[in-house]
């Protein structure tokens, strides 16, 4: 996780702990995002990557900007974010990008991102970037989920125009899938997977699924 990421966690963790016992404040995300995606297609059809863009809370992004000087006061431009920038996406590699994908039930590999960068508009910060797949593929059924699989950090996609197909044929169909929301049954459940030792995957429950049918 990013050095922000990681810095903010423990603080999190710590005051969750404390008010609510450490099994209680994991079932929880500690940082929210409001995401939108573009699935990228080439002219002849193949994927060939995805296009993220993520907004932090209020908090976080006022976190994550500690630190940063900014020759305009409550305004930073891409150039003084570049550095934070640059952090983020290559953290994020440990953590596969929050990204999978799979083409006719076979994983994809995606490589480092490109065209990143970060804004900062409305008191927020927003991380664009795009991630390349290895090699391109066509596929009749893409399924692409994001997601933490630790439940740290929770996807909500935005209400208008969530995901786009971008340069995706006519026939093909797109699918979009939210996620359950944080029902008191799903949070006992992460309370008692963490008690086992077994919370990594919590966040599956919590995946947003992108589905995507080609002729």
């Amino acid at each position: 996780m990013a050095p922000v990421l990681r810095r903010l966690a423990g603080w999190l963790v710590l005051v969750g702990a404390v008010l609510l016992g450490t099994a209680a404040a994991s079932a929880h995300p500690h940082v929210w995002i409001t995401a939108r995606s573009e699935l990228i297609y080439a002219p002849d059809g193949t994927i060939t990557g995805v296009r993220h863009a993520w907004t932090f809370d209020d908090m976080f992004s006022t976190y994550a900007l500690q630190g940063i000087e900014a020759k305009t006061k409550g305004s930073y431009s891409r150039e003084e974010l570049a550095p934070l920038a640059q952090t983020n996406v290559e953290s994020l590699k440990e953590y596969a990008y929050f990204t999978f994908a799979k083409a006719d039930g076979k994983k994809q590999k995606f490589t480092e991102p490109v065209d990143y960068f970060l804004e900062y508009k409305d008191m927020a910060l927003t991380l664009h970037f795009t991630l390349p797949v290895k090699t391109p593929f066509k596929a009749r059924q893409l399924a692409l989920e994001v997601f933490d699989p630790t439940y740290f950090i929770d996807f909500q996609y935005a209400d208008q125009e969530p995901v786009k197909l971008t340069g995706a044929s006519a026939g093909c169909k797109m699918q979009f899938e939210r996620p359950n929301d944080g029902s008191a049954a799903a949070q006992k459940l992460g309370e008692q997977n963490f008690l086992d030792g077994s919370n990594s995957n919590f966040g599956m429950m919590f995946a947003n699924k992108i589905l995507v049918d080609c002729p």
